[in-house]
């Protein structure tokens, strides 16, 4: 690969792209957000001055780039509909500023001395926005709707599994009525687990463990496709506009509970997929906030911002990968994904193209969850074993050569430069011809949905708790999140192992095999491990960024400027 050429081409790139933003308007469109593409949560985020006095007007406006996929707590699976949904919605607990759960909805929490029931008491005058009572009934309800093996489209559905019965309900194995979850009165939720585990409190704070009022749910099947009478939450904020693959529009809840300490009274978030389009609005003060949790910016604006002291750079628990078909040829072959994975210079990428510090991913967990990670399971960049693996698949293809080799990606100014640096490795150090094929968002995660492609990119982020096995369970069976087709009886049984060991250095090596396991199958190729990058006006204060792929405004506002 020729750095100096290709770097000469992205600025090309780069710069009509600006041009282009700059000579059309401001309309806003949808584009990217991987199913855990973005982050946020407790470092940073204009809180260095904490105590300053607050603005009259307390309105934020920021850029989520595309239209939610859903925004309906059981069905949603990505990090846009998670921006909005952890506004408008609150669990039994919520994550704090700190990354630590809070109580929320439950005032009291209670653990077993074996940590495998839990006794949520409801928080005393819980409504909805409609001002129907939330009671422990409509947290049973609402979890078993999830578990129903006939509910559509419910694919964090394995969150709940660690609840005692949960899993062979939802496998339509076991009864709704045997799964761990007892409603004692109105204000008292028992729950049981099949085995202790150190982030259960965490999960509670998760967008597929909020309560959905059932009534209302019932009498409209489609209660949650627009704003209005029926989009009855029980957040910090309300969904007051929603204009489909444009505008969403939050105004603060006056009837939430901890109301007072909620200061935003309005939060606009925009659809703008361009990148540049963006940046240009937060220049002229259209946006309060780019980057990291909602959007991405411009490959060429970072080093410029970096230069300044604009720029803000942090770890995340996030993983860029390449996943494999592994039921479309010719990556039903091992070798063959192995010579794909080690014949891409990662370094390269991250130092020529991304430029946001970005650690260079030789593994599936990132360095922000496993530190020792940081060498990885195979070197970067090593042609010479991925032309090895290569002659080695042919042979047990009984091919000369490759065919033509088509790489998906969704739409975004860095997937496409990635992808083409990525394209011009392949062709250099394998022989073998790539087509790039582009896709809007939601087309895009149909499109790997039915398996309608070879190479496709994506991310997957810690949104609620930092520990390996939220990036090692997403490969446990097919579906779901797991576009690879890929799925091991023994890979499934190391992780269901790690779940019932209680000694922490066991449940740990039990879940390095599962990776070294997973890493020698090679179902995806790891690219890097994803960094926070983003900047914000300096009078919004209380939004903190940190390791995990949440965002919430309940403590965030406007200083007086």
């Amino acid at each position: 690969m020729n750095w100096k050429k290709w770097s000469l081409l992205l600025v090309f790139v780069f710069a009509m792209g600006i041009f282009l933003a700059a000579c059309g308007d401001d309309t806003s469109g949808e584009g990217e957000e991987s199913k855990g593409d973005n982050t946020q949560q407790s470092d940073d985020g204009g809180d260095d001055n904490s105590d300053a006095a607050l603005a009259d007007d307390q309105s934020l406006t920021v850029n989520i780039k595309t239209e939610p996929p859903s925004l309906h707590p059981g069905k949603a699976s990505d990090n846009t509909s998670l921006a909005v949904l952890s506004q408008v919605f609150e669990g039994l607990t919520r994550l704090g500023p700190d990354g630590e759960p809070q109580k929320a909805m439950a005032s009291d929490i209670d653990i077993s001395d074996d940590k495998k029931t839990y006794t949520f008491t409801i928080r005393d005058g819980a409504t909805w926005s409609n001002g129907d009572p939330i009671t422990a009934q409509t947290f049973a309800d609402s979890w078993k709707w999830v578990l129903n093996p006939d509910s559509p489209d419910t694919d964090y559905a394995y969150r709940l599994y660690p609840i005692k019965g949960a899993e062979a309900a939802k496998n339509g194995e076991g009864s709704l009525d045997d799964v761990g979850i007892t409603v004692k009165d109105d204000k008292t939720l028992v729950v049981e687990l099949n085995n202790p585990i150190p982030y259960f409190l965490e999960l509670t704070a998760s967008y597929t463990y909020y309560p959905v009022n059932q009534n209302v749910a019932k009498k409209n099947k489609d209660w949650d496709a627009n704003a209005g009478e029926d989009y009855v939450t029980n957040g910090p904020f309300l969904l007051d506009t929603w204009k489909h693959k444009n505008q969403i529009v939050l105004k603060k809840n006056p009837d939430y509970w901890d109301s007072e300490n909620v200061h935003l009274e309005t939060i606009t978030m925009e659809m703008v997929d361009d990148e540049n389009t963006a940046k240009q609005m937060y220049d002229n003060g259209k946006l309060d906030w780019i980057g990291s949790p909602f959007d991405s910016i411009p490959l060429a604006a970072i080093p410029p911002m970096k230069q300044d002291g604009s720029l803000n750079i942090s770890p995340m628990a996030g993983t860029y990968y390449y996943s494999f078909n592994t039921e479309m040829e010719p990556f039903t072959n091992k070798n063959i994904r192995k010579a794909f994975a080690l014949a891409i210079n990662r370094k390269g990428i991250v130092e020529n193209i991304t430029k946001g510090d970005q650690v260079p991913g030789m593994a599936l967990v990132p360095t922000a969850v496993w530190e020792g990670n940081k060498d990885g399971y195979f070197k970067d960049n090593d042609v010479e074993k991925a032309k090895e693996y290569l002659e080695k698949g042919l042979d047990e293809l009984g091919l000369d050569k490759l065919p033509t080799v088509k790489l998906s990606y969704n739409t975004n100014e860095a997937h496409a430069a990635i992808a083409q640096a990525v394209q011009d490795m392949w062709k250099e150090s394998l022989d073998v011809d790539v087509q790039l094929n582009n896709e809007e968002w939601n087309v895009y995660l149909d499109t790997l949905s039915e398996g309608n492609y070879q190479v496709g990119r994506m991310g997957w982020t810690a949104s609620f708790f930092l520990d390996p096995i939220y990036f090692l369970e997403v490969f446990e069976t097919v579906g779901g999140n797991n576009y690879t087709n890929w799925e091991s009886d023994e890979y499934a049984s190391l992780l269901e192992e790690s779940r019932k060991e209680t000694d922490e250095t066991a449940r740990e090596e039990l879940l390095r095999e599962a990776e070294q396991l997973f890493m020698d199958e090679m179902p995806i190729a790891p690219i890097y491990f994803y960094t926070n990058i983003y900047a914000h006006k300096d009078y919004v204060k209380d939004v903190s960024v940190g390791k995990l792929g949440t965002v919430q405004f309940k403590w965030g506002y406007i200083a007086e400027h």
